[in-house]
């Protein structure tokens, strides 16, 4: 067996991803090639892995390359998180520069104007990376966790239909906290389905496994009096800055704050409060991601919850050294070691083309849907949409179609014509000037639409 890791040199994705492999025993005696870009960055984790698999007497070959194509040789598995450029000052760059001509947006990471852009950036490496696979190791699988999750694999499936391609993303893992939390109940003990697309999800249904009852009549009654005191992203950033430490924004020491509440009402969470009161549906995200996609979502956003989470986030990376935990945290590895040991395995949540998956929605289309696994794959299970829901996912479907087109093809016309599609963009005198300047500011990576 053998894994490819792409990003490898990063401290943080590089070596929890190492992490989890050395803690899975059916991956014992396989070998793992350590791939990046930046050779420096790359020798610094391959010569920490080396040292850590010596002096722990792992059985696993470790290899590294900056070469994909030899490290694709005789590959099984792929797992790759990669960026374009510099990441903030681009992100900034999506940001700022639509305020300028008159465009607000929520985060604009991976929806938006911002969304659009970053999509753009990285769509065609991710591409090259992919018909590599498809050239080299075409059975294997590939696991994406870089954003825009949607715009990605919609882009892969529909430029490389048979790739085995599926996108992992952390935003379900909000669940087992709140939840438990909220109805006093252990996640295992409950039957959970989400789904829709990317950090554009919401928990649809909620049973008690041994009882069959229904507990999502619960969490409405209770959501209000719970995540109007949680504690959010505005609290870790005010004890980062007064302490001068940092957590990782997704798997964060929550104990610092047991039993506490939020010095804020309803902290990174007043879109989620709109959307329960005239939807009667729980996101499983906090606001900066799920009010990326709606038009009115920066009318009702905590903007303030929203930009401690984008200064918090930016605080955690690029600052870590190398270090590997003998811990499972990702599910990538546990849907590969149910493909490769035939186990029957649930997934919460997978990126896959809508292959009937969600109704009313295109086929074309990446959702984020459960998943059965075992030796033949990845099958994703049908779900329900209430159709309010329902209308805003349609509503951003057509972006993404041409955001991809504009990615794969090239075609500066599909990229006007997808800022022009997309909801959040309410001008359009100056959509062009506009576009012009962030290919200006995102020079070379867009310097391919023509």
């Amino acid at each position: 067996m053998k894994f490819v890791i792409i990003g490898a040199g990063s401290a943080q994705f590089g070596c929890g991803m190492l992490g989890d492999i050395f803690a899975t025993e059916a991956f014992k005696g396989a070998e793992i090639s350590l791939l990046d870009i930046n050779p420096q960055a790359l020798d610094k984790v391959y010569k920490y892995t080396i040292d850590f698999v010596e002096k722990n007497k792992l059985d696993f070959k470790i290899t590294f390359t900056t070469d994909r194509k030899e490290a694709f040789k005789n590959t099984d598995y792929i797992i790759s998180a990669i960026e374009v450029g510099d990441r903030f000052k681009l992100w900034d760059e999506d940001w700022k520069v639509p305020l300028q001509y008159g465009i607000n947006q929520v985060y604009g990471e991976n929806g938006g104007v911002g969304g659009t852009m970053h999509a753009l950036r990285i769509i065609p490496p991710i591409l090259d990376i992919v018909a590599d696979m498809m050239e080299i190791c075409p059975n294997a699988y590939m696991f994406n966790y870089s954003n825009p999750m949607t715009a990605i694999c919609t882009a892969v499936h529909k430029k490389f239909p048979t790739a085995h391609f599926i996108g992992m993303c952390h935003e379900i893992a909000w669940l087992h906290t709140w939840l438990p939390e909220m109805l006093d109940k252990k996640y295992e003990e409950m039957d959970v389905v989400a789904g829709g697309l990317n950090h554009f999800s919401c928990l649809l249904s909620l049973t008690n496994k041994k009882t069959g009852e229904d507990l999502y009549p619960t969490v409405l009654k209770k959501a209000d009096s719970y995540f109007e005191s949680a504690i959010g992203y505005s609290d870790l950033w005010m004890k980062a800055k007064k302490e001068n430490i940092t957590d990782d924004t997704e798997s964060w020491d929550k104990s610092a704050f047991k039993g506490k509440k939020s010095a804020y009402q309803w902290a990174d969470r007043t879109l989620l409060k709109f959307i329960l009161e005239n939807y009667k549906i729980l996101p499983i995200t906090v606001d900066s991601h799920f009010g990326e996609y709606i038009a009115w979502a920066y009318d009702v956003a905590d903007h303030k919850g929203i930009a401690d989470f984008y200064n918090l986030y930016k605080s955690t990376l690029g600052i870590r050294e190398p270090k590997i935990e003998l811990k499972k945290h990702e599910k990538a590895v546990y849907i590969i070691e149910a493909i490769a040991n035939n186990k029957d395995y649930r997934e919460e949540a997978v990126n896959i083309a809508n292959a009937g998956y969600i109704e009313g929605l295109p086929s074309w289309l990446a959702v984020e849907v459960p998943a059965s696994v075992n030796k033949d794959g990845i099958t994703g299970h049908k779900l329900s949409i209430p159709k309010g829901f329902l209308s805003l996912l349609a509503n951003y479907a057509q972006a993404y179609d041409l955001t991809t087109e504009a990615a794969i093809t090239g075609k500066k016309d599909y990229a006007i014509q997808a800022l022009l599609a997309n909801p959040v963009v309410n001008k359009a005198k100056l959509v062009h000037k506009m576009l012009d300047h962030l290919i200006e500011e995102s020079t070379p990576w867009l310097d391919y639409l023509k």
